[in-house]
């Protein structure tokens, strides 16, 4: 247990290092070990996620600072900054359809190498793999990912290190959780006693690092509302 998420990750962070990350959108982010990055100044890092936030927010902060070399996602998003250095040249990107992101990250975490998917067979997320035909099939070969950082953010935990997760901020922080040669968690809620092991989600033994996450407003990427019925207009 460390006391702040800067502690947490004094000693792990070094120039070019690969980082997986969880959240979707802004759903899930390790906010508080996000920022801790931004401010130690690392760069030339590989960003593995979904996506990368918002315009300065979440992970867009790393990208606002110049800090990434490299990003493999599912899609640029709402981040227009993302988009503009990708387009510009300045970042280099390597899409994965989100399905296949998932599983990569799976793999590696589980000392899978590699596995086929009939996923990108024929787009250009499939070109320069290797290919297999499988039962009259053809697959492409996508290779398992493992971080040398995992961040993840959590809303339970125990001083075990075994992880909760509150609804859609699940996500993909069970499988960035796993990849990761270290794994550096932050919780929202630290229990005093063991989390029941019926609802464990991510096991302590995944864990490496864990931090009481600050509080703070959750922000919300897109925000949809209609009129209450009655409301004058």
């Amino acid at each position: 247990m460390y006391e702040s998420a800067t502690e947490a990750l004094r000693d792990v962070l070094t120039d070019g290092i690969t980082l997986a990350v969880g959240g979707f959108g802004l759903s899930g982010n390790p906010n508080d070990l996000i920022e801790v990055v931004r401010d130690s100044g690392v760069r030339e890092l590989t960003v593995v996620s979904n996506n990368m936030g918002v315009d300065g927010k979440g992970l867009g902060l790393l990208l606002e600072n110049r800090q990434v070399r490299k990003v493999i996602a599912s899609y640029v998003g709402e981040n227009k900054l993302f988009a503009q250095q990708y387009l510009d040249g300045e970042l280099e990107v390597e899409f994965a359809p989100q399905g296949t992101l998932a599983e990569r990250m799976r793999a590696g975490g589980a000392g899978i190498p590699a596995f086929y998917t009939a996923t990108g067979v024929g787009t250009p997320v499939a070109e320069g793999k290797p290919h297999a035909e499988f039962d009259g099939r053809t697959y492409v070969q996508e290779r398992g990912i493992v971080a040398d950082v995992a961040l993840v953010h959590a809303h339970t935990a125990d001083r075990a290190g075994n992880l909760v997760y509150r609804k859609t901020s699940r996500n993909f922080n069970p499988l960035v959780a796993t990849c990761g040669r270290v794994c550096v968690a932050e919780t929202e809620v630290l229990l005093d006693g063991y989390v029941d092991p019926d609802l464990v989600i991510t096991p302590g033994v995944f864990v490496d690092r864990l931090v009481t996450a600050r509080e703070r407003v959750k922000e919300i990427e897109k925000l949809t509302v209609r009129p209450r019925a009655g409301a004058e207009a």
